[in-house]
């Protein structure tokens, strides 16, 4: 978290209100004067003042345009005009204003981004993707990536995992058709990666490769790519279509590509008092 905007309000509990209405801003903090609020790492607040500012814009930005189509309709009462394609910026938004006459600006930018994703937000709402669009991964992007899950914990730190990154279109569609239907999102994304450890650096090479796989679909969704975890890979087939040793692990070979649709709802998950045990 790197700092807060205030804003001075004559009206305190429906500006407060408008943003947790209409935009789904939480409270995330509300002090004797003054309420803050978080739209994903958004952090901005309001105090109770005798004078307004209310210079500058307010922009809240979606991963998506549907979520900015959905602003609309909330917002719709209080914006200026529908949703454009902004072809100057490469953006998709509207602008409204707020019950004390503050510009807000709802968007979408039209291109990738370097990473904004919240931490909450990223262990919520990560997806298993099985489509994707053909636009190829910069080779810079894919180190970005890897170099993020070097931190990843090993047991006594031995770092036995490694990567293979499967640019090949042959050999993608190879291991696509190693487990049927299972395996066959790897065939559709641009390039594969798969996630081997070696057991002669750490005996807990099955856990370390486990981890390392799970860091990099984390670490994949960050910058904005789909992954998706190909379970029972861990074969010789594979590894002879991979050219690796008999006697490593794959933990996973993933697809890896930027997503035909990252707004995928969540599958129904059980209840939090399913998981808790032994209380």
């Amino acid at each position: 978290m790197s700092g807060i905007v205030f804003y001075a309000s004559r009206n305190l509990d429906d500006t407060v209100a408008f943003y947790h209405d209409k935009l789904n801003c939480e409270i995330w903090l509300k002090q004797e004067d003054c309420t803050i609020l978080r739209h994903d790492n958004f952090i901005f607040g309001f105090c109770k003042r005798d004078e307004i500012n209310s210079a500058g814009i307010i922009t809240f930005f979606y991963d998506n345009p549907e979520k900015v189509d959905r602003a609309y309709e909330l917002l719709e009462g209080a914006a200026e005009k529908p949703p454009i394609h902004n072809e100057k910026y490469h953006i998709y938004h509207f602008f409204a204003t707020d019950p004390e006459g503050r510009r807000i600006e709802v968007q979408y930018f039209d291109h990738p981004l370097n990473p904004f994703i919240s931490g909450e937000k990223l262990l919520t709402e990560r997806r298993s993707q099985r489509s994707f669009k053909p636009d190829d991964i910069p080779a810079k992007l894919i180190e970005k990536i890897i170099d993020s899950c070097r931190m990843a914990p090993s047991s006594h730190n031995r770092q036995p995992c490694y990567f293979k990154i499967i640019r090949d279109r042959n050999i993608c569609y190879r291991l696509s058709e190693v487990r049927g239907t299972s395996s066959a999102p790897i065939a559709k994304a641009p390039i594969a990666i798969a996630i081997i450890s070696d057991p002669k650096i750490s005996q807990r090479h099955i856990q370390d490769g486990c981890i390392m796989a799970y860091h990099l679909l984390l670490a994949s969704r960050v910058y904005g790519l789909g992954t998706c975890w190909i379970a029972d890979m861990d074969r010789d087939e594979v590894k002879n279509i991979l050219g690796i040793p008999r006697e490593h692990y794959v933990a996973t070979v993933t697809p890896l590509g930027f997503p035909e649709d990252i707004s995928k709802e969540a599958p129904s998950r059980k209840p939090l008092i399913w998981y808790l045990r032994g209380k």
